[in-house]
């Protein structure tokens, strides 16, 4: 499965922003995963499943718990083949920092109206 396939799906993208946070259980996951998408642990499971399968994450038994974490090697390629199009978005931030900048000077700071 190519990489934005997985990244494709919310769900999946939820699954990797708890991990992000650190390790986390499949019963976390799950709890969080079901509490926002009201799916059931199958769903959950498959999803894990989708992300071990991909090399986005990796599981590790400890006693009866399955921990999940991140395996940061998918997402490295997913930064890297975006880094062909940040040459493209860079200078527009740039330039969209300096409008924000020039529009405090001319309301005389942060937080006040014009006159």
């Amino acid at each position: 499965m190519h990489a934005f396939d997985v990244l494709g799906d919310p769900v999946r993208r939820r699954i990797l922003e708890l991990l992000a946070d650190g390790e986390a259980s499949s019963g976390e996951v799950t709890a969080a995963v079901q509490r926002e998408f009201g799916i059931t642990q199958s769903a959950v499971s498959q999803h894990l499943k989708v992300l071990r399968e991909s090399g986005f994450a990796t599981a590790r038994i400890d006693g009866p718990r399955r921990i999940y974490a991140i395996e940061p090697g998918p997402m490295q390629e997913v930064d890297a083949w975006l880094d062909r199009f940040r040459m493209l978005w860079g200078p527009r931030l740039e330039a969209l920092a300096t409008e924000v900048a020039r529009g405090k000077k001319r309301r005389g700071g942060v937080g006040r109206p014009p006159s």
